[in-house]
């Protein structure tokens, strides 16, 4: 059988796109992102600078004056972002008390196992019969900040971001970098770079080379603005929700100092549009297959084959273990679904108990009338017996 050259008549399947953009549109999108990092590092008002809303209230200026946090906790921010009828569902975990101890053993720890536990919860809704319905807080990238000293990465960032990268996109963002001078922050960044790769730590890179089944096209000025992404890494970051008068007439957001304004969405002061292209404009997706296809399935096939892989350890193999329940907020929060639990169940005894009453007072009622009813009866029968005696 051959097939004529000629182009073919449209039949329709060219608004496949169309009609799959309109699912999307109607159903918007999820996106879990967490931020790691000491505290005092601007991780707060970088958030809000972000999504260009006060998303998270900053802490209080005495917060010195309160004991410092023994463990680490995590801490679930969610919002509804909309832009142009598309909707999107923001969750942002924070995770104070982080590095903040002079012991910092194992400060990582809520934190990969919050990542795992999210995994998991996802797999084992995968498992139940009706899967109508799924909770999905896997994280899907992690920002995590490093404190601008000039000098290197510390022990425990270097451990923590080796055990996030093996589990979650793990992009590394220097905090505050107008705290160094132009020379000093390329420098800065060069040792990262190479600490990174000498502990062969996996952080997150745009992909230079599409399929052609990919949302973008592959164009020049695509792959020219990935390379310029992977270029700038780690991201030289600024945060700020002031805005300030940049000298044109044109209000901005930056920090004033006596030397000058220095602009957040400015490339040439820092890297700010850069993550945010990254995050929100040209990779949002990428992120979310990758943490689908990659690190899900990954956590899912090691659980499944119940061994991890000789040369990357820190993959978990067991179930994990449920740790978070001994975070305050966490306990709080199964308290409260408790307490729910309880008064539904206390509820529905007393509704039951109060339906069997009714139906014990009905039951009581029916009989009465029917002994009523009864008496009649006999009633009448004695005054026809009366009757039919006085005919005779």
């Amino acid at each position: 059988m051959t097939v004529d050259s000629a182009p073919l008549p449209s039949i329709g399947i060219a608004n496949l796109p169309n009609q799959r953009y309109r699912i999307v549109s109607e159903h918007g999108g999820s996106f879990t992102i967490m931020m790691c990092g000491e505290s005092g590092l601007g991780k707060t008002t970088f958030i809000n600078t972000l999504f260009q809303t006060s998303l998270k209230h900053a802490d209080s200026h005495g917060k010195r004056h309160q004991p410092v946090k023994r463990t680490v906790e995590i801490d679930i921010l969610r919002a509804l972002l909309e832009e142009k009828n598309f909707t999107l569902r923001v969750n942002v975990i924070d995770t104070p008390g982080f590095g903040d101890n002079v012991n910092n053993n194992k400060a990582w720890q809520p934190i990969v196992d919050f990542i795992d536990d999210q995994h998991d919860s996802f797999m084992r809704q995968e498992q139940q019969p009706f899967r109508d319905v799924k909770y999905d807080l896997r994280v899907h990238a992690v920002l995590y900040f490093i404190r601008p000293t000039g000098h290197g990465l510390k022990p425990l960032d270097i451990e923590t971001m080796k055990r996030i990268s093996t589990r979650a996109n793990l992009i590394p963002v220097i905090a505050k970098s107008d705290t160094l001078s132009a020379s000093e922050l390329q420098s800065f960044k060069l040792r990262i770079r190479q600490v990174i790769e000498a502990q062969e730590i996996r952080i997150f890179t745009p992909p230079l080379n599409r399929d052609e089944g990919s949302v973008l096209s592959q164009d020049a000025a695509a792959m020219e603005h990935a390379r310029q992404l992977i270029e700038s890494m780690p991201f030289a970051v600024i945060g700020s929700e002031e805005k300030y008068d940049n000298g044109s007439g044109s209000l901005v957001a930056g920090r004033r100092y006596p030397w000058g304004l220095v602009e957040v969405e400015n490339d040439l002061h820092c890297d700010f549009r850069k993550l945010r292209s990254l995050l929100l404009r040209t990779n949002l997706l990428d992120l979310i297959l990758t943490t689908e296809e990659i690190h899900y399935e990954t956590y899912r096939r090691l659980r499944l084959e119940g061994h991890a892989e000789e040369n990357d350890p820190a993959f978990p193999v067991r179930a994990p273990a449920r740790k978070l329940s001994h975070n305050p907020r966490y306990k709080e929060e199964e308290n409260s679904l408790k307490k729910y639990f309880t008064d539904q169940v206390k509820a529905e005894e007393q509704r039951f108990r109060q339906w069997e009453q009714n139906i014990v007072n009905e039951s009581i009622r029916l009989n009465g009338d029917l002994e009523d009813m009864q008496n009649k009866v006999k009633k009448l029968e004695e005054q026809v017996r009366k009757l039919q005696l006085q005919k005779r």
